[in-house]
Parts: C-alpha cells; sequence; structure tokens
C-alpha cells in the first residue's frame, strides 16, 4: 500500500530542509523567504529495516527490496490560508492527498533565520495552522452540504450517510475541535475517509530543533510533546540541520556522526516508525533466493487483503498462506529449520497478519 506523509508548516521552520535531507536530494529549495517552494515536491524513500537484511542473508536472496514512504513537501502555509493568503489554496488541496500530516514546528532559535510570526512559539505555530485547515474544512461543508439536497430529495442512501457525517464534522469544527476528533463507528470509515477533511487525518508533530538538543529535545520541544499526547497525536524531535549533514554521508561515515553527535539512530528512522504506529502500520515479509521483500499493511489485515497488496489475483484466488513469524525464521536459519522446529504454519482467510511474518501465499489463478 502506499504511505504518503505532508510535510506542512509556517515558512521557515526547516520543512525543505528536512524534506531535501529525508529524500537524499535538492530538490526543493531551503532558502530564508516564505514560498521558496511553490510547487509540492514528492520523494520515496526506503523505510528502513535491519530485518529484512537478516533475511535476506539468510535466504541468500540476490535483491533487497525494502518497502516505500512517499514524502510530499508542502509550501508554507500563512495565516489566512484558508481564504486564499499567501498561496493557500493550492496548498490546502495539496494536503487533501496524504494519509498523514508531519507538522514541523520551530522549536530553535535562531536570529539569522526569520520567522513569519516574529516570535518563536511552536504551540501558537500549531494553533495558526490547525485553524487554517479547520476554517478550509467549515467552508468545504458548508458549500458540499447544499450540494446534497437534491440527492437527499431523491432517496439516496449514500447523500443521507454523506450528511450525517459532514454534520458531524461540522459540529466539532464549529467547537473548535478537528475533525480527526470525531468517533467514526467502524462500519462508516471508508465513506469518513472519502469525505477528505484536512483536519481528519492523523497528525505528527516534527520538532526542528538545534543540533545540541537533537538527543534529547528542549523546552520547547517538551512543551509540543505535551501537547501532542493531549490530542492524542504523535510528536519526535529532529534536528533538519543534522539529517542534512547525514544525507551528504557514506554508510560509514553516518554511523561515526551519529555516535559523536550521541545520537542511536537517524531522524528518518524515527521519523517513519512514529509514522507507522500513528497510521496503525505493520511490515511483512516474502523471502526467497530471487528477492527478500517488504510489504506494509495496516494492523488487523487479513491475510487474503495482505496478498491483494502483492497482486489482486493473489487476494480474488487466495487459498491459503504459508506463514513462519520473523523470529522463528531466524532461529530456524530459514524456512525449513522453522518447519523442524513446528514453527511453520498455515493460515487460512481468517488470519490477521502479524508485523514481521515471512509468508508465501497460494492462490488459484
Amino acid at each position: 500500500m502506499g504511505f504518503r506523509m505532508g510535510i506542512v508548516g509556517l515558512p521557515n521552520v526547516g520543512k525543505s530542509t528536512l524534506f531535501n535531507a529525508l529524500t537524499r536530494t535538492a530538490a526543493a529549495q531551503a532558502a530564508n523567504f516564505p514560498f521558496c517552494t511553490i510547487e509540492p515536491n514528492v520523494g520515496e524513500v526506503a523505510v528502513p529495516d535491519a530485518r529484512l537484511d537478516v533475511l535476506a542473508e539468510i535466504a541468500g536472496s540476490k535483491q533487497i527490496i525494502p518497502t516505500r514512504i512517499t514524502f510530499v513537501d508542502i509550501a508554507g502555509l500563512v495565516r489566512g490560508a484558508s481564504k486564499g493568503e499567501g498561496l493557500g489554496n493550492q496548498f490546502l488541496a495539496n494536503i487533501r492527498e496524504v494519509d498523514a500530516i508531519a507538522h514541523v514546528l520551530r522549536c530553535f532559535e535562531d536570529d539569522d533565520v526569520t520567522h513569519v510570526e516574529g516570535k518563536i512559539d511552536p504551540i501558537a505555530d500549531a494553533e495558526t495552522i490547525e485553524t487554517e485547515l479547520m476554517l478550509a474544512d467549515l467552508e468545504s461543508i458548508e458549500r458540499r452540504l447544499p450540494n446534497l439536497a437534491r440527492k437527499l430529495r431523491g432517496g439516496d442512501k449514500e447523500a443521507v450517510e454523506q450528511e450525517r457525517l459532514l454534520k458531524l464534522a461540522q459540529a466539532a469544527l464549529e467547537a473548535g475541535r478537528p475533525a480527526r476528533t470525531v468517533v467514526v463507528a467502524e462500519e462508516d470509515r471508508k465513506l469518513w475517509s472519502q469525505l477528505q477533511l484536512l483536519t481528519s487525518k492523523p497528525v505528527l508533530y516534527v520538532c526542528n530543533v538545534e543540533e545540541a538538543s537533537a538527543a534529547s529535545g528542549n523546552s520547547l520541544s517538551a512543551r509540543v510533546a505535551e501537547m501532542a499526547a493531549a490530542q492524542g497525536a504523535g510528536s519526535v524531535v529532529i534536528s533538519a540541520r543534522i539529517e542534512e549533514e547525514i544525507s551528504q554521508l557514506d554508510t560509514d561515515e553516518q554511523a561515526m556522526f551519529l555516535e559523536e553527535m550521541g545520537l542511536a539512530e537517524a531522524g528518518l528512522d524515527r521519523l517513519i516508525r512514529a509514522g507507522y504506529e500513528l497510521l496503525g502500520l505493520e511490515t511483512f515479509f516474502t523471502v526467497g533466493p530471487k528477492e527478500a521483500r517488504a510489504w506494509t499493511i495496516r494492523e488487523g489485515t487479513l491475510a487474503p487483503q495482505a496478498a491483494g497488496v502483492i497482486h489482486g489475483d493473489f487476494e480474488r484466488g487466495f487459498i491459503r498462506a504459508e506463514t513462519v513469524a520473523y523470529a522463528d525464521y531466524v532461529a530456524g536459519r530459514g524456512e525449513a529449520g522453522a518447519k523442524e522446529a513446528g514453527k511453520f504454519r498455515i493460515e487460512g482467510k481468517g488470519y490477521e497478519v502479524q508485523d514481521g511474518d515471512v509468508m508465501h501465499f497460494l492462490f488459484n489463478a
């Protein structure tokens, strides 16, 4: 499945610098003035997973194919974006197309980098962006409700459900709460997601701190973490400048640099892991002599739907899934050893795939 994370924030908070580092490109400009990013830059990166290398070594796989995440660098929003200020309307449309929002907040002082609001206050910055997204959602709902009237008169059942959900969102927004705070029944989730409300998307707050605070954060990032916890959102501390430096080093130099900075891992790893947790994602593997490959699914995905991530025919003709847990595959040094240890399982249509499962699907063509 595709996983698209939009990077948003006020101008000059480090969004484009972070994007450049994460995608190992210089596609996005990183200049000290608002709106240096005009079109959304899109970059795909491999999701780091040490388990994949272990599996490939055991199976003698010729190729390693990690799962991927797409980052979308969305230009800086400003106060009034919901009414078209800056380049607001264009950017708001780009946000609708992502699965989650990485909201970059400036948590560092630097007189050489201007701040569009004239002060360093990440909580106020977060509220500015959230307010603009909420206003845009309200405007969207107010336009859509009258357009449903004709369908409602005709007894269109989907229109009835759409109206109900839109009014639930409208009530939350008018009370000053984002749409993601609305409790949505399981049977309504598909239609709810189709409404494409900006504030219904999960949010991960990315605290961009100075280099000295990259390992443990600072007082500003601590305030953001407290806000995120209260909202049920995620938060992660990153120094965009450090990530930019890391991105220009080779693998051995990266490890040495991280050690010198007192960091256990790169910010990219923390950001992706936080994103996976935020969206409830997990990984399963397919392994063989040709390739070892990682696949991303949502937690709770059943075996046929996991097979469908590989190919639609696998889901339609699903028969069974031959399954070995990652730890059992490693302990047995492969499928044969796992079988000997009694850890090789045959799972049917009702099996809920677990993170780290090594799977082989049997299906009717």
